[in-house]
């Protein structure tokens, strides 16, 4: 399969040497600056670009019917606008917060939690994310997915924001430590006890995979997907 990289950050550099090892071929390696290339060499793009540029990846992909796999966060303003696009032209397109395996696992195990948790009111909850310094975006886009699952989920929630939360509000702390992958964490706690999940990125490993085999999937597909479509969970 010929691959086009769509940013080549340390994360598309990660995505590249596992792609190498799984016998894809790299035909593209874009940067943000990059303009002149051709993109119908490649059967599939993988964007993890930087929020100013990644619809536009999205777009050229679509309209040159080129299946793309985006996981750059802090663009999704246009997400909607990515949909009907990729509706319009018949395109393949998946978005997703985070690639890895655990992490869709975990999204899930969430879900589940929040809907067992739902009526239990003396319990409050808060969402911690920490990431490496050099994330542009807060709080994570992986971060915001488990809030949104869990608002969706639990019947006393209707928001959430950065830092401070309310009896409606769920606060999503978010931290910048140099060189950590990133770590999520969902809290409930009461006056008499404190639950806890938790997913601990070990390297960027678990997420390139991931997005790789999401690009692996989708070839030769029409249609809107997420990973829970490429696991077949959910």
């Amino acid at each position: 399969m010929k691959i086009a990289l769509l940013g080549y950050g340390r994360m598309g550099q990660t995505i590249e040497q596992i792609a190498i090892k799984r016998g894809h071929t790299i035909v593209l390696k874009v940067d943000k600056d990059d303009t002149a290339y051709d993109i119908t060499k490649a059967d599939v793009a993988i964007d993890f670009s930087i929020p100013d540029v990644a619809f536009n990846n999205i777009s050229m992909c679509l309209n040159h019917q080129v299946p793309v796999i985006s996981g750059t966060t802090g663009w999704l303003h246009d997400y909607d606008k990515a949909i009907a696009l990729c509706k319009e032209k018949k395109g393949a397109f998946i978005y997703a917060s985070n690639y890895s395996l655990g992490v869709n696992i975990f999204f899930e195990l969430n879900k589940v939690l929040a809907k067992m948790m739902s009526n239990l009111k003396q319990y409050n909850i808060s969402l911690e994310e920490i990431h490496h310094t050099k994330k542009l975006d807060a709080p994570s886009g992986t971060a915001i997915s488990l809030a949104n699952d869990i608002i969706a989920k639990h019947n006393t929630y209707e928001n959430w924001a950065l830092h401070e939360g309310n009896d409606t509000t769920i606060p999503i702390i978010a931290k910048r430590i140099e060189d950590v992958p990133g770590t999520h964490t969902v809290t409930y706690e009461s006056d008499v006890d404190t639950i806890t999940i938790e997913h601990i990125a070990h390297n960027r490993g678990g997420f390139a995979l991931g997005a790789v085999i999401a690009a692996e999937w989708i070839v030769g597909k029409t249609g809107i997907f997420t990973m829970n479509d490429v696991l077949n969970i959910g």
